[in-house]
């Protein structure tokens, strides 16, 4: 099924925006793994992604704005754009509160989800790829589903772990809120795979 012609700048900017995505998720997690020593060099090199993924934001805004035949509904433009700049946003907020917070040591659910997060940008990323070259999305975005109910249990499990053992009322706040942005940074991704999926039935 055809999506948008190849050489439409919507979707172009889609995949980078999702390759913006899949990089930061990498370099998040490279940080994760090698504690507070490598989260603060993670952290600025996310933030420049950021940066970047916040540009191809406003240009498709923009755009959509002069446009006035669109290749889809502007609306579901409007949507992936929104929810892929949802996910690097909150990528983004999670490395900064690792940061800000220098967890020592970093603790195992993080590591657990950080994983997971890195697992949904890849299958985010091959889902764009996908529609690129004409190609079915339901295998990526099923897994995409999948990895954020995996995280969701990760995610659970933490917050139970942690309300019960955790005896340091600030240690707790900072852990919970960074489990918290994890867990949100998954249902982002799987924000983008629900509209896509809604845009490939409709335009199919």
């Amino acid at each position: 099924m055809r999506f948008l012609p190849r050489d439409e700048k919507f979707f172009a900017d889609f995949l980078k925006q999702a390759a913006l995505i899949k990089e930061a998720c990498a370099l998040l997690d490279g940080g994760v793994e090698h504690g507070n020593s490598k989260i603060e060099t993670a952290a600025a090199e996310i933030k420049t992604l950021e940066m970047r993924g916040d540009e191809l934001i406003h240009d498709i805004f923009l755009r959509l704005n002069q446009t006035f035949l669109t290749p889809i509904d502007p609306e579901d433009i409007h949507k992936i754009a929104s929810h892929l700049d949802d996910v690097l946003d909150c990528v983004e907020e999670t490395a900064h509160r690792m940061v800000a917070y220098r967890l020592e040591p970093v603790p195992e659910p993080v590591k657990r989800m950080s994983k997971l997060l890195v697992q949904s940008a890849e299958a985010l990323n091959n889902a764009f790829l996908a529609l690129s070259k004409d190609q079915k999305t339901i295998d990526y975005c099923v897994e995409v589903n999948r990895l954020e109910n995996e995280t969701d249990d990760v995610f659970r499990a933490a917050i139970s772990e942690l309300f019960r053992t955790e005896t340091n009322a600030i240690e707790l706040i900072k852990r919970k809120e960074v489990y918290e942005v994890l867990e949100k940074a998954t249902d982002y991704c799987e924000d983008v795979v629900d509209v896509l999926q809604e845009v490939v039935v409709k335009n199919s």
